[in-house]
Order: structure tokens, then sequence, then C-alpha cells
């Protein structure tokens, strides 16, 4: 009895002790708790009514992006050459494909609801540690939503979004189904999206048939699509299949025996035909163009649904297709490559870079070769820019060049062709003299041409050598094309544009590819280089045997080396290049060396039948004068050649052509003139009247 009134008395006095602390505590701050409890469960019920019953956006899983020419026509759809995109049922993808992706991605996938907090905490301290990202705390249902819905972008917003689209998602639908969107919507890189692309793509059959070494192979390709590629980095691939079966046999999918038994099989990967583009080459330059440019991803591109917008001109790139397959078809191996431009813009309006991507996929329009008698434009350019003038001339015949405390350099006209006489700057452009262009490079200084020729966009690799006015250090065809543009515009180095716009499937702007030029060079020079070209052209000039299937005006170089034949050549609207060689150099004869000439000819005829006819305007500080090419003088009515050139106002010559004086008559000689005019007029008119 005694032990019940002291429990009763303990009782009574913690009863009497809770309601003493309980009435000291503040009124408000009884309001603020009761208020947060209300406030917390009422947005808790707002989410699972938002979660509930507000829709899903639109999905763009299963629209490729479409590369658009300048008539709006589609040049092709980006996804897997060869390889039609497929969307597979869960039923069709192996159990183990299946496991091998849970395993490497998401391990508590059957037991979360769309966000694991574990595996956010986890990635989150892994890359505390490390300084860097090295896990990524996404579940497969929240990598869904952002293929499905959202872009790349890394903002916390973004984040957020994701996270409720991924709680929709486990709301609304089974664990199967969400497994088998993932993987129908995930990249596995080389144009592949989705499993079954990735199967036929990779494989070479469908995704139901792969066994367990493909399937982990695949299951290891979504981290880093292009750098765990197989066809480019077998060996990281490799390494990352070996990462996705430890991951199998850690969640219990796999035992240590046959995941090694896996890694030990050999893989054969699928050969493919591309897709029928008529610009294939284009269409993969587009691809890397809006990856640097934009930071976009190769899978934001294949996944998303956009419309990339060029200005290629599908007839003209038909006729570029047409003139490679015609005049190459009697030379089995040998390439070419062809850029067609607009100097103004920049656009792209054709594109090829080689032959035959079925065979061949790789660009040579980017690949860098000796670009020969190509490069001797800027050289004159830079000598212009140094104070050297049209006028200039000197004799055309073999001379040892000595430089750099005295060692020789033989120089020689290609095939030791030589005039032996006096020649000038024109000259000297039209018939590709070795001779005058080394001697002026000499006069100009070696330093002076390459700052020259990385003002027109050429590659920094020049050394200060003879040799250099020859064209010996590399440059692609697609730099060449924008270096010439330089002189068909009057001076402005412009950044080719591969697209304009990249706009998405409703149509709205997402990345706009702005025209960008800066001054190079005076608009003076590039007129004066411009018009010296022209006699390329002309008879007598290297390119004159393909000039009458051509407009007059336009301006071009050629150039040859032992493996390596170009042309390339301008009018104020369009700007094209072409290259032909062997991928694995090797001499070229005198047919093939005049290939590239003929290709010209078929594009640029029709790449001017569409153009504007457009002019460049003389620069006001340049005045017109007609020389002696032998003397450099002004010319004079008994010179017997001529040409016409343009001066920066004040370096004009100033003296006429000595060796040509035109004889003045003494007055004894004027009437000894008339005398003998009179005397044959009037026997003529005698034998008339008999």
């Amino acid at each position: 009895m005694a032990h019940d009134t002291h429990h009763t008395m303990r009782r009574s006095f913690s009863i009497s002790k809770l309601f003493i602390i309980r009435s000291k505590i503040p009124k408000s701050v009884k309001r603020f708790a009761t208020a947060s409890v209300v406030t917390g469960f009422g947005l808790a019920a707002l989410l699972v009514t938002y979660l509930r019953f507000t829709p899903l956006p639109p999905s763009v899983m299963y629209d490729p992006s479409d590369i658009k020419a300048k008539n709006g026509t589609s040049l092709g759809h980006l996804i897997a050459d060869g390889v039609e995109r497929e969307i597979v049922p869960l039923q069709s993808v192996p159990i183990y494909l299946q496991e091998a992706t849970i395993a490497v991605e998401d391990n508590a996938f059957y037991s979360h609801n769309g966000v694991n907090l574990k595996g956010i905490i986890r990635a989150f301290l892994a890359n505390l540690h490390a300084g860097r990202i090295v896990q990524g705390g996404s579940t497969i249902t929240q990598q869904l939503a952002k293929n499905l819905f959202l872009s790349n972008d890394r903002t916390i917003w973004r984040k957020v979004r994701e996270t409720l689209y991924a709680l929709q998602l486990e709301w609304r639908f089974s664990k199967s189904q969400i497994l088998a969107d993932y993987l129908n919507s995930i990249y596995y890189g080389n144009g592949a999206t989705g499993v079954g692309t990735a199967a036929e793509y990779y494989f070479g059959k469908p995704v139901a048939r792969l066994d367990l070494a493909e399937s982990t192979l695949l299951a290891g390709l979504p981290k880093g699509p292009s750098l765990y590629s197989p066809l480019q980095h077998h060996h990281a691939a490799k390494e990352r299949q070996r990462a996705v079966l430890e991951a199998m046999i850690n969640a219990g999918f796999l035992t240590p025996s046959a995941a090694h038994a896996a890694f030990l099989e050999p893989l054969h990967f699928a050969h493919h035909q591309a897709v029928g583009s008529i610009a294939p080459y284009f269409l993969d330059a587009v691809e890397t163009a809006a990856t640097r440019d934009f930071s976009l991803k190769k899978e934001d591109l294949y996944r998303g649904g956009y419309v990339v917008q060029t200005a290629i001109a599908a007839p003209l790139q038909r006729t570029l297709n047409r003139s490679f397959a015609t005049r190459l078809a009697d030379y089995p191996g040998l390439e070419a490559a062809a850029v067609v431009l607009d100097p103004k813009t920049g656009d792209i309006l054709a594109y090829a870079g080689g032959r035959n991507y079925r065979t061949s996929p790789f660009d040579r329009t980017q690949a860098r070769r000796q670009p020969g008698s190509t490069f001797k434009p800027f050289l004159f350019a830079a000598a212009l820019d140094h104070g050297l003038t049209p006028a200039l001339h000197m004799l055309s015949a073999p001379k040892i060049i000595h430089y750099d405390k005295g060692h020789p350099y033989v120089v020689h006209n290609f095939g030791d062709l030589y005039t032996h006489r006096q020649i000038s700057m024109r000259q000297a452009i039209a018939h590709s003299d070795n001779v005058f262009a080394v001697s002026t490079e000499m006069l100009t200084g070696l330093d002076q041409v390459i700052r020259e020729a990385k003002l027109f966009g050429l590659p920094p690799n020049m050394l200060p050598y003879p040799s250099l006015a020859l064209g010996v250090f590399p440059a692609s065809t697609l730099e060449l094309a924008r270096a010439y543009a330089v002189f068909a515009n009057g001076g402005y180095l412009i950044k080719p544009r591969f697209f304009s716009q990249i706009t998405d499937k409703e149509g709205h702007s997402l990345y706009q590819e702005p025209e960008e030029k800066i001054l190079a060079i005076s608009p003076a020079t590039s007129y004066q280089i411009a018009d010296l070209l022209k006699s390329v052209m002309e008879q007598g000039g290297t390119g004159y045997r393909v000039a009458r299937r051509l407009p007059s005006g336009i301006a071009a170089k050629t150039g040859t080396t032992d493996t390596d034949a170009w042309m390339v050549g301008f009018t104020p609207s369009r700007v094209c290049a072409v290259w032909v060689g062997y991928d694995r150099p090797r001499p070229l004869d005198s047919v093939e060396s005049h290939l590239p000439s003929t290709i010209f000819a078929d594009v640029m005829k029709a790449a001017l039948a569409a153009a504007p006819r457009d002019t460049v305007q003389v620069p006001g500080e340049l005045v017109r004068r007609a020389i002696d090419p032998e003397t450099g003088q002004l010319a004079t009515s008994a010179c017997p050649t001529q040409e016409s050139d343009y001066f920066v106002m004040g370096s004009e010559p100033a003296e006429s052509c000595a060796a040509h004086p035109v004889h003045t008559a003494a007055p004894g000689d004027h009437v000894h003139q008339l005398f003998h005019s009179f005397t044959r007029w009037f026997q003529k008119i005698t034998s008339q009247m008999h």
C-alpha cells in the first residue's frame, strides 16, 4: 500500500511538473509549432496532389534530330548509320542486360520510389572526397525523366524538376515500364539511341540475341558513350565491361566464374552501311560543330527532336557528288575533298570529305595536306603589305638562295620550266613560278610571311624556311577555303558556319550561330591579290584549260606537290576549294594532278549559276596603271607586252619603260612624211585613170 501511495504521488508530481513546464511555453511558440505542422501536412498534400494529377510534359524520346538543307529538305536524321531506330519491349531484352544495367546504374532500382537518398548522400561524399564529380546520385527513373523531358543543363532547378518528374513516373508506371522506357531512350554512342538500335549497330543482331558478354559491354556505354566506345577505344570499353561484371557480382546477379568467362569471350562487331544522305560527311561535321561550339552532348542531338538549319544547297551538293563519282571513276584509291562556301557569311554550301562515305567515312575536308602553290597568294599578300608592289620583276631561271648564315637552297620550277627572262608578279602567279615566289619571300622576310599567314587563319605550324613559299606546311581544304574568302570579301576572316540555328520541334530557337568576321588584311591588299589571281584563268595561266567552261572574272590558284593536287578559287559571292590525293601519300601522275581543276570547274559553274552577281568596289586608295612586265616601269606604246595592275596611290611606277621608248620625230621628219604620203596618193589616182 505504501508503495502504491508513493507511486501515485510520483505520478502526480510528474504530471504537475509537466503541466508547469507546458504552462511556461509561450503561446506564440505553441502557435508557430502548430502552424508549422499544419503547413507541413498541407505542403505534403499539395505535393501528392501535384504528383497525382499534374500531367507529365510531352516526351521527345523517339524524335531524332533533323538536319535541314537551305531549301528545307532533310539532309538526314542523326541516328546510327545504316540502322533504323527501334523500340523494343522489355521481354525482348535479355535478363542479363536488364540486370547489368540495374547493377551498374541503380542497384536499388526495385526498392526506391524514384529517388535514392542513400545514393545521393553516397555520391555527395565520394565527390567531396575526390574533389570532382566521380559518382552520380541519379536513379534510373531520374535519368529517364531527364531523357524524356529535360536538357542536360547543370542547374538546381533542372535537378528539382528531374526529381519531381521521377516521382511522377514512379507514381504512374510500373518498374518494368520504367526500365523498358529507360533502355529505349538511353544513348549508347555512335548515333545509337536505345538498346535495340545499339544492338544492331554494334553487333548486327536483334537485342534478344545478345549474350552475356555483349550485354555487359552495352550496359557500360551510357556512362561515357564516346569514352567507352569499343570501336574507337577498345581497351577502355573492356575495362568498363569489367566494372559492369563486378557490379553484377556485388549485386548477386552473377557468379565470379561466369563473369570471368564473359570477360574473356571475344567480341565481334558489325560492319554497317551509311544512311543514304546526299551529304553524309557534312552530317558528321554538323554534329562535331554543334557539340564543340555549344557544349551540346551527342546524346542531346541524337535523342532530342531538334531541327538543325544549314545553308547546304542541295542541287550544288548533288553536282559535287556527281563530279567526284565521274572524275575519280578511273582512279581506284584516289581520294578527294571539296568545300564551297559564301565568303561574306561563312555559310557552307556544299561539302564532301571523300568519294564514298560507305567505304570510308574519314573526312578529308578537315585533314591537313601540303597546299603547294595555293599558299603563294598569302606570301604575295605579305609582300604587298611589306612595301613591295605588283611592279616587282625578276629573272625566271634556276637560282640558289642563301639563308641562315649562308646555307644554300636551290630553287627549281615545277618540271624545270623557266622563261629565262624578267617576269612580273602577275606573270609569276599565273605561271606559278617558284623562283619568283621564294625570292619574293626572302625580300619580304620569312617571319613576316608567317605572321601574315596566321592572319588568314592558317595553322600556326610554320617554320622560317625558304621552302615555306612552296606550301610545305600542311593545311586543310576547309582552312584554305576560309583563307581565300579573305581575298573574296574585301579582307575579312570569316568563321565557316555549318549551321545557322538549332530549334526544338516547336520551332523555338535554342542556339544561334552568328556570322563572325574580323578584318585580317587591308581591303587594298585583298583587292590587289584578287586581281592578280585572275591571271591564273587567262591564257598562259595554270588554270586556263578549264577557264572556257566558266564565267569570266574568277580568281584562282592551282597547287601541286608530289602527292597532293589543289585548286582554290573564288568570286565575291562564292569560294571553292578542291583537293585530290591518296590517303597514304604517293606520287600523282600528270593526269591525276589536273583532276582538281576539272572538279573545280564542274562545281564552280553550278555554284555561280545560282549565285548573285556581286562585285567588290575598287578601294579608293588604289590606282590602276599599265606597266611593262619586264621592266616594271610604266608601259609605252612601243612595249610589246603590257599588263594593268593596281597600286596603292603613291607606290605606282613613275618612269616610262626605258627598254621600249617612244621615238619622238623631228619637224623635218613630219614634212618628209607628208611628201611621201602625197606621192603615194598621186600614184594611186594616176593608176586608176589608166
